[in-house]
């Protein structure tokens, strides 16, 4: 697998590769504030005893193997606290981290964060379409599993594509309940003997949306249980470097193909939509500058109930109110705020037309300086 570098100091960090070792002796060895994003899915700690099987008899292949299985609950917390204070070291002033777990350890690594100072943004319930029934018909169809998004510090400026995430949702806002199928069919990996490659493979539709919402072309993703390479293909497709951390010779070797068969997209297709609070600021004034609206000229309310004027200094006049677009917006509406681009229709050709539509032609200009 080819390896790019970043230089941080006098530390190389190994990008676009799996490393192998104890996920917390790597992380370690890595240079500290490095990382814009880490997706981890640590063992859950099932405490699974004895075999499970199905009603006809046959046997469930369930995670059963050394890697999910601690001593104790304080052998976990112990453990999660030192990978925890790892993964934080690493992660840059304005990082965030994903984790990922079901209702044996995700309650534990919650409070850890928040021990650590991280500080938790949503929790999201990845909600299974398909899952595995309760065999034995005791408990609860288990059919979720929760993921946490925290950012490093309170005051972290993280990424989060709003836009995005509301686009892969049909133009509706993007709710914290993911329904999303877990692997299955094509998408299951094999092993040399035909048998699942690892029990516990995260669907790409999930870490598709973790990453398209959480980090920007050319982010660093480290995912300190890499297992069989899901962050790492789908961190290839979107643009992102991946750093993969694993153990598990035969997850390696099963990650490092899937990878190298991965394609990145084109660079146009990487791109995705942007909140206008992302967009170059554009000041009402320079619209009156650049002859775009002239002083004196009337503009109508959207609802067509009011009407001010344009004055030289780029403000309104209306009635008995003078100020910015918002200002008198807000105040002919009676209301604590107004969105004056929005609010705002200018006459052309007989024609209502919003005010808007002059601030997005300057900001394509700057676009192409």
């Amino acid at each position: 697998m080819t390896i790019k570098t970043k230089t941080k100091g006098a530390s190389a960090l190994p990008l676009n590769s799996i490393l192998d070792g104890d996920c917390i002796d790597v992380m370690n060895s890595l240079p500290a504030g490095s990382v814009d994003l880490i997706f981890a899915d640590p063992p859950y700690n099932l405490q699974l005893k004895g075999e499970l099987h199905r009603p006809d008899n046959s046997k469930v292949d369930a995670v059963d193997d050394a890697w999910d299985q601690f001593d104790s609950f304080k052998a976990y917390d112990t453990f999660t606290r030192n990978w925890l204070a790892a993964a934080r070291r690493l992660l840059k002033p304005n990082g965030a981290i994903w984790v990922i777990g079901s209702y044996h350890n995700v309650f534990r690594m919650g409070a850890e964060l928040q021990n650590q100072g991280f500080w938790i943004l949503n929790d999201v319930v990845w909600r299974k379409s398909n899952p595995m029934p309760n065999f034995r018909g005791k408990r609860l169809t288990n059919a979720h599993e929760t993921l946490i998004w925290a950012s490093k510090e309170e005051a972290s400026k993280y990424t989060f594509n709003y836009e995005a995430l509301k686009a892969l949702n049909e133009g509706v806002q993007m709710r914290s309940d993911w329904v999303l199928p877990i692997c299955t069919g094509h998408e299951r990996l094999k092993n040399e003997d035909g048998d699942k490659a690892h029990p516990t493979q995260k669907p790409q539709s999930l870490l598709h949306r973790v990453l398209v919402a959480t980090t920007n072309p050319g982010d660093v993703v480290l995912d300190p249980f890499f297992g069989t390479g899901t962050t790492g293909a789908v961190a290839k497709m979107l643009g992102r470097d991946f750093i993969g951390i694993e153990r598990e010779a035969a997850y390696r070797k099963v990650a490092e193909k899937r990878i190298a068969n991965t394609r990145k997209f084109d660079t146009e297709a990487l791109q995705v939509s942007t909140s206008k609070r992302a967009e170059p600021r554009v000041a009402f004034g320079v619209l009156v500058e650049r002859g775009m609206l002239r002083p004196g000229e009337e503009l109508w309310s959207m609802n067509g109930r009011h009407k001010a004027k344009v004055r030289a200094d780029g403000t309104l006049i209306g009635d008995d109110i003078k100020g910015s677009i918002h200002q008198v917006g807000a105040y002919l509406e009676g209301a604590p705020s107004c969105n004056g681009w929005t609010y705002w229709q200018f006459k052309r050709d007989g024609q209502k037309v919003p005010i808007d539509i002059l601030r997005q032609q300057i900001r394509s200009e700057m676009a192409k300086h």
